[in-house]
């Protein structure tokens, strides 16, 4: 028994040293191996069956129900999100309380009537903050989707500059992206309409209040290294604003508009403005690009329900590599807990053993 019990521990003790050297090995390469990585980009096809299976788990009548009866609940209501939930609903069947759907039909009633479509439009053309997102892109000359707007920007700028006014600086890092993709198109022939339509639709949230706090950060630290503000002041041709920017430091802004305007491209400039506020940096611009690829016109009804964090957990898959790691860790930690139980048995048998001995004495 004690021969069996002999060769058990060393069994597992073998077994413990060769998956803790297959661990360390592990870490070693993902730490040393640049193109090492824990995590890879999904497929379109992954991110596709993904969602459609977070959906199935997390879209159940009462989820769904809440989330309408929030939106609904706010004001002015925004019937871009009501409308791709119903959607939702009807798509896979979802049935929903009668009196919410009541409810629904009076209240969009309301809000698309002609008078109240009139009267919010009106407001809508004087404060770009009070827009809905129905109605921003109908009721405003879309000046921030044309090279007229990054002119007027730089131009503002750098006459507050001059005169010591506060500085717009979101709106300026902007202007800037905007323009030179627009530079880039009339020299090139084309490659950057995609950057452009994504900063105008930034301008766009800005003024709406829909751009997040550390997307806001992203820009300011953009304009605070690539503008040289006295050149900026007296330039007075588009060659002298071009000496003025360091356009290297305006890399992750021009990344994030051209993954808002791939966004905008595979949905449309309303649902991009929608779900801008997911956006933090440039690579959850590109996370968002790339479920809006997989997904289409079903990514907005996706988002709503399933939200940002799940949503772009969809776009990554374990690597094979980290599976090893997983793998030779549960192996080794098994061997370990083994041991100790083996062990921790000895222990107790011996102490046992003992007292039966003092008992008989």
């Amino acid at each position: 028994m004690r021969r069996v019990a002999r060769v058990a521990r060393l069994i597992l003790l073998l077994w413990g040293m060769g998956s803790a050297a297959a661990f360390g090995t592990v870490l070693y390469w993902i730490a040393t191996d640049p193109t090492a990585r824990a995590l890879r980009d999904a497929t379109l096809d992954e991110i596709t069956a993904t969602t459609d299976r977070m959906l199935a788990e997390t879209a159940t009548p009462d989820h769904l129900a809440a989330l309408i009866r929030e939106r609904l609940d706010q004001d002015p209501r925004n019937w871009l999100a009501l409308d791709a939930l119903l959607d939702i609903a009807s798509q896979n069947a979802i049935p929903l309380p009668p009196d919410l759907t009541t409810r629904f039909a009076t209240l969009r009633e309301e809000d698309h009537g002609v008078l109240a479509t009139a009267g919010s439009c009106a407001v809508c053309l004087v404060d770009s903050a009070s827009c809905t997102l129905t109605e921003v892109f109908v009721c405003q000359a879309p000046i921030n989707l044309t090279p007229v707007g990054d002119v007027l920007g730089i131009g503002k700028a750098a006459s507050a500059y001059a005169l010591g006014n506060e500085i717009d600086t979101v709106d300026l890092a902007l202007s800037i992206v905007g323009l030179g993709a627009t530079v880039a198109v009339l020299t090139t022939g084309g490659g950057s309409l995609v950057a452009k339509a994504g900063a105008g639709l930034m301008k766009t949230a800005l003024k709406m209040g829909r751009v997040s706090r550390p997307l806001l950060a992203v820009f300011e630290t953009a304009i605070r290294r690539g503008v040289d503000w006295a050149k900026l002041a007296d330039a007075r041709s588009l060659d002298a604003v071009r000496a003025a920017l360091r356009m290297e430091h305006f890399d992750e802004v021009t990344r994030i508009a051209n993954a808002l305007g791939d966004v905008a491209g595979k949905t449309d400039l309303t649902t991009a403005l929608h779900l801008l506020p997911m956006v933090d940096n440039a690579a959850d611009a590109e996370r968002l690009a790339k479920t809006a690829t997989a997904l289409g016109p079903r990514l907005l009804g996706r988002a709503e329900v399933l939200g940002k964090a799940r949503l772009f957990r969809a776009t990554l898959r374990i690597t094979d590599l980290a599976t090893w790691a997983l793998t030779s860790f549960a192996a080794f930690a098994a061997g370990l807990a083994s041991l100790v139980g083996m062990a921790v048995d000895g222990l107790i048998r011996h102490f046992l053993r003992g007292i039966s001995r003092e008992a008989r004495v």
